[in-house]
Formats: structure tokens, C-alpha cells, sequence
């Protein structure tokens, strides 16, 4: 079984890596504002159809990151994003690289990875932005 779930993965990962060249124009924005709204996160995923931003999965997906997001604050999208010279903890500060705050045994690059292989389409988080009250 252990090995089944390897080989899953393992494909998945393989059909992203044959669609992240594509270009993804469509998508949508999703807000996440946390319970007494004190902490506010938006976020821009988009895909390659007009017809995915419609699905669940795609809604759901957007919605999931912004509330890690909200969650656990990054500074930058990935590490290519990171300065050479920035001397940060990049699993914390780049958002693909983060454990996922619904489970801490996958990162949010590999939840990106089990939707595009799921829908069958390119998916890319192109920009965030998180609010929290009496912060600058």
C-alpha cells in the first residue's frame, strides 16, 4: 500500500511538472478574513480555463490558501523569489515551501501539485497579500 501511495504521488507530481510551462491566464481572487476580523488575506491563483475556476476543487484550493495565508504570514511566493543575501528560514517566509497548515506532512507546493493533478491543468499562485490589524 505504502509503495501504491509513492507511485500516486509520484505521478501526480509528474503531470504538474509537464504543465507548468503552460500559461495560466484565468483564475480567480479569494479573501480570507479570520474570526473577529483581525487578520484579512486575499490571494491570486490562477489556472489555464475559465471553465476550472468553477470547479470545487479550484475554490476550494483558493480558499485553502488564503487562509494559510492569514495563517502563517510569507514574505515571498517561492525561494527562486528570495534574495541571495536575505538571511531568512526559507520554509517559513516562501508560501509553496510552508507545511500546510491542514496537514503538516505536506507542504502547499505539494497540495498545488495533487490539484493540478486532479483537474489536469496548470495552476500557479501569482501574488498575496495579508492584513492584520495595527500592522504596517
Amino acid at each position: 500500500m505504502e509503495k501504491a501511495l509513492q507511485i500516486l504521488k509520484e505521478t501526480g507530481f509528474l503531470k504538474a511538472q509537464r504543465k507548468a510551462g503552460r500559461a495560466a491566464t484565468e483564475g480567480l481572487v479569494e479573501a480570507y478574513i479570520h474570526c473577529g476580523g483581525h487578520i484579512g488575506a486575499m490571494v491570486e491563483v490562477n489556472c489555464e480555463s475559465d471553465f476550472v475556476t468553477r470547479t470545487d476543487e479550484f475554490k476550494e484550493l483558493a480558499h485553502n490558501l488564503a487562509m494559510q495565508v492569514a495563517a502563517i504570514p510569507p514574505q515571498f511566493i517561492s525561494g527562486d523569489e528570495v534574495p541571495e543575501e536575505a538571511d531568512i528560514e526559507p520554509q517559513e517566509a516562501c508560501l509553496l515551501l510552508q507545511p500546510y497548515i491542514r496537514d503538516t506532512s505536506k507542504t502547499v507546493q505539494d497540495i498545488i501539485v495533487e490539484t493540478v493533478a486532479k483537474i489536469g491543468e496548470n495552476i500557479k499562485v501569482s501574488r498575496f497579500v495579508r492584513f492584520e490589524l495595527g500592522r504596517k
